[in-house]
């Protein structure tokens, strides 16, 4: 479904998709290598997906309510090629002299094993762009398999989202999704300069590096102090943060809501709107240094408030003072979320055993490009017969591969 600024655009007749034109080969399985390309076909990208006859992408053994498949897979072209065989490998050989880019998140040496490393396929199409997603980049490490909750573990991610003695894994997958991101913005650019030197290029994408990345912040202020972070649930529910009211409060029907007063400003609002006169008046507290001293008072004192509010008065309150604020959503809340409904920013799609699914579209929008239509997953092998007849194979020969 488009949206308004999509219809401008239309009517403006600039409305194409940002990577039309583009054909991406993904050789991918679960969650990295197909959100990867999910999001370059999202950006209308032509996306063929090669997967094993008979069995293809793992995710779509009922993993997750097939909801791995589903969430990643919209708008793909499914071919199934027996890579093991040289008839595979021929038909393969001859998509990719029509491609732009090769993704894929096989294990280490897998593509190589199959006489498909970087060289070949440069000998086949010089210009062609590969990436892999991989769990480390080139190093002591760089043949070991890695998924993405022992990644977080690796990484310093799940020691501090956990509780002490107590690592947690995000509650999503954030270092496959992380990754295919690095992917994508490495692919971009290396098409950007494929457009200066007309040359290919192999590009790797590091799951341990990814949660490395995540880390930063806590890197550098273990850098800086010399001393281990606090994992997020010790550090005084927001204080260490740096602000004296920035956390959940529990509101008097028990629904929670995230608050954040982190400016003068809005410590100004804050009190004007719930009428902490005495607070406002204290000279101590009109700075964040003060505020943060403070913080167990604010702390108390916000908990009563809220809990003397229901979560409808104390959230309307908040908007009204432009107190930056969020309430505690699941999953399934996200479906009638006032602002993601407006934006008919869900997609519904059937994945190809009948379950389907609101779908989130990506976050972003351009002014003066149109999102393709979003397609249902694909069938195993459902446009082998198409992709193989625009390559000049005969019904004859594609009955080889079907």
């Amino acid at each position: 479904m488009t949206t308004s600024l999509d219809s401008e655009a239309h009517a403006r007749g600039a409305a194409t998709a940002p990577l039309e034109g583009i054909r991406v080969l993904e050789l991918g399985h679960i969650v990295a290598g197909p959100t990867a390309s999910m999001i370059l076909a999202k950006l209308g990208a032509d996306v063929i997906k090669i997967e094993r006859p008979g069995s293809g992408d793992q995710s779509r053994i009922s993993r997750g309510d097939q909801g791995y498949f589903l969430a990643f897979n919209g708008r793909k072209r499914s071919v199934t090629l027996d890579l093991g065989k040289p008839a595979g490998r021929t038909a393969f050989a001859r998509l990719l002299k029509t491609a732009d880019i090769v993704l894929d998140n096989f294990g280490p040496g897998v593509l190589d094993r199959m006489g498909l490393s970087y060289a070949e396929m440069a000998r086949v199409n010089p210009a062609i762009l590969h990436c892999g997603i991989k769990g480390f980049l080139p190093g002591p490490y760089e043949h070991r398999n890695l998924l993405d909750e022992p990644a977080q573990m690796m990484g310093g991610l799940a020691y501090m989202t956990g509780p002490p003695g107590m690592p947690l894994r995000a509650g999503a997958s954030v270092v496959d999704i992380s990754g295919a991101m690095f992917a994508v913005i490495a692919l971009l650019a290396a098409l950007h300069r494929r457009t200066q030197t007309g040359r290919g290029e192999d590009i790797r994408v590091g799951l341990f590096e990814t949660v490395v990345f995540l880390v930063a912040q806590h890197i550098a202020k273990a850098g800086i102090s010399g001393e281990i972070p606090a994992p997020m649930t010790q550090r005084g529910a927001g204080m260490d943060l740096g602000w004296g009211i920035y956390r959940v409060f529990e509101t008097r029907e028990q629904r929670h809501v995230f608050i954040g007063v982190t400016s003068d400003s809005q410590w100004q609002s804050f009190c004007q709107e719930f009428g902490w006169d005495e607070l406002w008046a204290d000279d101590k507290l009109r700075n964040n240094a003060g505020r943060r001293a403070e913080f167990a008072m604010l702390t108390k004192r916000t908990e009563d408030l809220a809990r003397s509010l229901n979560f409808s008065e104390i959230v309307t309150r908040l908007e009204r003072a432009n107190i930056p604020h969020a309430p505690v959503n699941t999953p399934m809340d996200l479906f009638t979320n006032p602002h993601l409904v407006a934006r008919d920013h869900f997609t519904h799609l059937t994945a190809p055993n009948g379950t389907s699914s609101p779908i989130p579209k990506l976050p972003l929008q351009f002014l003066d490009a149109a999102y393709p239509p979003d397609d249902d997953p694909p069938k195993l092998g459902q446009h082998t017969v198409e992709v193989l007849s625009e390559l000049g194979y005969t019904p004859a020969e594609i009955r080889e591969f079907c």
